[in-house]
């Protein structure tokens, strides 16, 4: 029986847009001419390039690496020659050193994959060294690194696992398509997920605007029965940002987050339907993380649709696949309209965390100047996070970081939601990043005098 989930404080209705892509099915996009891989796609330290200019690589090859623990290993996702390496434009807006490989369009794996068709018999570390061998990590955006999530400190006692299907940034609906397709493959991944924690309780949160994936999902683990822990399937309601991973907390389990905490501070782990999926390809096959579901999107591109791509894919090769733009584009964006980057090239590649690529044509993207705040709170109202976003906004507004420290700004998620509601248009998640990056600044300051 599905559960029905709790509701969480603040949040916004925005309009959804899913009906674009949400029915069809997904597509896998033929192989590109070139791929240009970034070797830092991921939270913590970028990879070093393992590969000189003119190697010749097959798929899967490991082409970058670090001995860091916080990170992420960089695979080739095709096979072909190493053009260049070098500083080349990323999703978020900077320059970031990159792999060029041009495809030699034999497509081969390197081989050598050790597969586990027992995997669920494998001890927990042996499972988690192969889950940071294929590189995986978030694929709901975030992208930290997914082995440092299922290896907590030994005093964090993890007794229950939360899979993300909920999707909630208006427009993707790549995971969506993912729980109905690929069931299966959610399914051995939570299943591996809890084996690694070693809990024995589950819930997958699913927004209710997803009525098959709810329906699919608790059939597949009513059929699964003792195979699983115990699993409950829970319907939330459609409200942004219902995925984050406190809000997503709160909704279940009715629990809190307190600020400056984590899951694990509770007992959980949250890991994304997607990230399931590809823990599962990991571990049974062996297969490193080379490629991942994106959706295509929005009135300004002809096709809209879900396409599996290989990572470093670049924006305009699959734009064309869809058959470019319809009229004259406005503004192309990099993962959902809340949180996604606004990209200035085509010339930029998918990466692990890219969760679509929304296209806007020109008269839906007004530019107007932001006004004075005029204390309206309804960006107070909107805070899933019960902070005071117009005060954050005012300080930043006139520099008074030391007074902006106040009022919890590394507490935010910046999930947009008190731009979003503005009257008067203020640039209220930017003026919190540039805090924030204040903060960042202050503390290397402090570091490096001490």
């Amino acid at each position: 029986m599905i559960l029905k989930g709790n509701k969480f404080p603040g949040g916004i209705h925005p309009f959804y847009g899913k009906e674009f892509t949400q029915g069809g099915k997904t597509e896998v996009l033929p192989l590109p001419d070139k791929v240009v891989i970034p070797l830092s796609q991921h939270i913590g330290a970028p990879c070093k390039p393992l590969v000189a200019a003119g190697a010749l690589v097959k798929k899967g090859e490991l082409i970058g690496e670090t001995s860091e623990r916080v990170t992420a290993p960089i695979h080739a996702s095709i096979s072909g020659k190493v053009t260049h390496i070098g500083p080349s434009p990323h999703p978020g807006g900077n320059q970031i050193l990159s792999v060029t490989i041009e495809s030699d369009k034999k497509d081969e794996w390197i081989g050598g994959f050790e597969e586990h068709p027992d995997y669920l018999d494998l001890d927990p570390a042996t499972l988690r060294a192969i889950i940071t061998r294929a590189g995986v990590v978030g694929l709901g955006g975030a992208a930290f690194p997914t082995h440092v999530k299922l290896n907590p400190p030994k005093d964090k006692k993890i007794h229950t696992l939360i899979l993300n299907g909920v999707e909630c940034e208006p427009y993707l609906t790549a995971d969506h398509r993912l729980m109905v397709e690929q069931t299966k493959e959610v399914i051995e991944g939570l299943k591996i997920l809890t084996r690694i924690l070693g809990v024995q309780k589950a819930y997958i949160g699913i927004e209710d605007n997803k009525p098959d994936a709810l329906w699919i999902m608790e059939e597949a683990v009513k059929q699964e029965g003792s195979r699983l822990v115990e699993t409950r399937v829970v319907e939330l309601e459609t409200k942004y940002p219902q995925g984050g991973e406190k809000q997503l907390i709160q909704a279940i389990l009715g629990r809190e987050v307190p600020n400056g905490g984590l899951p694990m501070d509770l007992g959980l782990v949250v890991q994304n339907v997607g990230t399931a999926a590809a823990i599962y390809e990991a571990v049974r096959y062996g297969r490193p993380l080379i490629d991942r579901i994106i959706t295509i999107t929005g009135r300004g591109v002809v096709q809209p649709k879900n396409l599996r791509v290989r990572i470093g894919t670049l924006v305009r090769d699959i734009l064309n696949f869809c058959g470019g733009f319809a009229g004259e584009p406005g503004k192309v964006i990099l993962g959902g309209p809340m949180m996604g980057p606004a990209q200035y090239t085509l010339d930029v590649p998918i990466v692990k965390g890219t969760g679509g690529i929304l296209v806007f044509p020109k008269e839906e993207v007004s530019i107007e100047e932001s006004r004075a705040c005029i204390r309206c709170c309804a960006c107070i109202e909107a805070c899933p996070i019960g902070l005071l976003p117009n005060m954050l906004s005012v300080t930043a507004e006139v520099l008074n970081f030391t007074e902006a420290k106040k009022y919890h700004p590394l507490a935010c998620i910046e999930c947009g939601c008190c731009s979003y509601v503005c009257p008067s248009r203020r640039p209220i998640v930017h003026q919190i990043r540039h805090i924030k990056m204040d903060l960042a600044s202050s503390k290397k300051k402090v570091v490096m005098v001490s």
